[in-house]
């Protein structure tokens, strides 16, 4: 029986991708752990502070490959430590006298921060690969769609005619603020930790500081300016970053959800065949796969709430706090994972009606132009009395059923300021998107400049 959403057969797919599951899988989380003892032990002999036969033994067998996983997990619930028996089983693979220099200084927290951070940064390097392939549908989308017209609306009604294009130039930048988002904390984000038991390195020895600089280099993580054992800002960062790219993503399946609603029917996500939407209803197509990545989405940003909490740690090492953060971390991390396989997914392929866009531009009869109605007529009676003219009209002709049109030729100042021909063009909601394809360009040439896609 499956103990959650990430391991149920069933429904992964939707919160998770294979790729994410391996990295945080317990195989490699005991890999990431050997990793650093490994380079560790290798470090010290290149020191001279262990034989280099124990070090050489120890990198030789520091594989999660030859160790039994649920003989430690069975040992981690009997004796109530998370590291201690992944350390057993390795010192055991080893010759009696080199397994005695296995985790030759370092704490629990040293080793399972430094395994998470290099869980993270594998995670990372997926995260930019599809947030560029997300950017590039973006771009796509945007430069096919720069001057296709449709409604702009305002709390929820329709406002104004924009473009499609100018929609997804929207999505397209703030993609890219949060791609420059996960590249900036990169150095301030990716150190590794050899601080000890309260963060001072006593049992490093004198040459503590050279033994860092060799272990980071070796393990391709910085070094940080202090122990961060108990400054968890790192970790609050990167899911706070990470709550931020659900945050768009999750803006962004809403409003294919809302789009492809029937009534409103200019966007869709794809459809496949064989995709069924209703167990009773066989004509539905429902907008699943963005409706899961929502869900998704508002399940990673509760998460930045719990890593915010425990940033608050007791004195120079805190077991409460740092358990919260066993879960939040890949869960955040799994599911940042599927969020981005599914809107990759879904831009790739989404569908666009640019004939049903432009039939909504004129499903409120005209009124979608007031505001160009308001400044013609502020041309030749001024901006508050065309105000008043157009909101009169506008008024009587939403109550009265009638078209905005009519409602406006039926004032005898609006007949006197506008011909007739003047307020038809008016009326066109084609010719009113403002400068809409231009700063289309403008952040299709900014993200060029950026070079972030490439």
């Amino acid at each position: 029986m499956a103990s959650g959403v990430f391991d149920d057969a069933l429904i992964r797919h939707l919160w998770s991708t294979e790729e994410l599951r391996a990295i945080f899988s317990d195989r490699n989380r005991v890999q990431k752990w050997y990793d650093y003892e490994a380079a560790l032990a290798l470090e010290q002999a290149e020191l001279g502070i262990i034989p280099r036969a124990a070090a050489e033994d120890i990198a030789l067998n520091a594989q999660v490959d030859g160790v039994d996983i649920e003989a430690i997990a069975a040992e981690i619930r009997r004796i109530k430590h998370p590291l201690v028996p992944a350390l057993k089983a390795l010192q055991q693979r080893c010759a009696k006298e080199h397994g005695e220099f296995v985790h030759f200084g370092p704490t629990t927290q040293d080793v399972l921060d430094t395994g998470t951070m290099l869980q993270i940064r594998d995670a990372h390097a997926i995260y930019l690969r599809d947030m560029k392939a997300i950017g590039r549908e973006l771009y796509r989308l945007c430069e096919v769609h720069r001057a296709t017209p449709m409604v702009g609306r305002s709390h929820g009604v329709q406002a104004l005619p924009i473009t499609f294009g100018h929609k997804c130039a929207v999505w397209l930048s703030e993609m890219g603020r949060n791609y420059e988002r996960l590249r900036q904390l990169e150095p301030r984000m990716f150190v590794g930790g050899m601080a000890g038991a309260v963060g001072t390195q006593a049992s490093y020895g004198p040459q503590a500081p050279e033994l860092e600089q060799r272990l980071m280099k070796r393990l391709g993580l910085g070094v940080a300016d202090i122990n961060w054992q108990p400054a968890r800002d790192r970790f609050a960062e990167y899911v706070c970053v990470l709550g931020i790219i659900a945050g768009t993503l999750g803006k962004i399946a809403n409003e294919i959800v809302i789009l492809e609603h029937n009534e409103i029917d200019e966007i869709a996500e794809p459809f496949s065949a064989g995709k069924v939407g209703s167990s009773t209803m066989p004509h539905k197509r429902n907008p699943s796969t963005c409706e899961a990545a929502v869900s998704v989405s508002r399940a990673v940003r509760y998460n930045v709430a719990l890593m915010l909490e425990c940033m608050v740690i007791e004195h120079e090492r805190d077991g409460s706090a740092w358990r919260g953060e066993w879960k939040a971390v890949p869960e955040s991390c799994l599911m940042t994972g599927g969020l981005l396989s599914m809107m990759k997914y879904v831009l790739a392929g989404l569908e666009v009606n640019p004939e049903r866009m432009r039939k909504n531009l004129d499903l409120l009869g005209g009124f979608l132009l007031s505001e160009r109605v308001m400044f013609a007529l502020s041309e030749k009676i001024g901006k508050q009395t065309a105000h008043e003219l157009v909101y009169e009209a506008s008024m009587r002709g939403l109550e009265n059923g009638i078209s905005f049109e009519r409602s406006l030729m039926g004032n005898a100042e609006v007949r006197n300021a506008l011909s007739e021909d003047e307020l038809r063009a008016a009326l066109d909601p084609a010719t009113y998107v403002g400068l809409a394809p231009q700063i289309v360009d403008n952040v299709l040439a900014q993200t060029r400049a950026s070079g972030w896609l490439n």
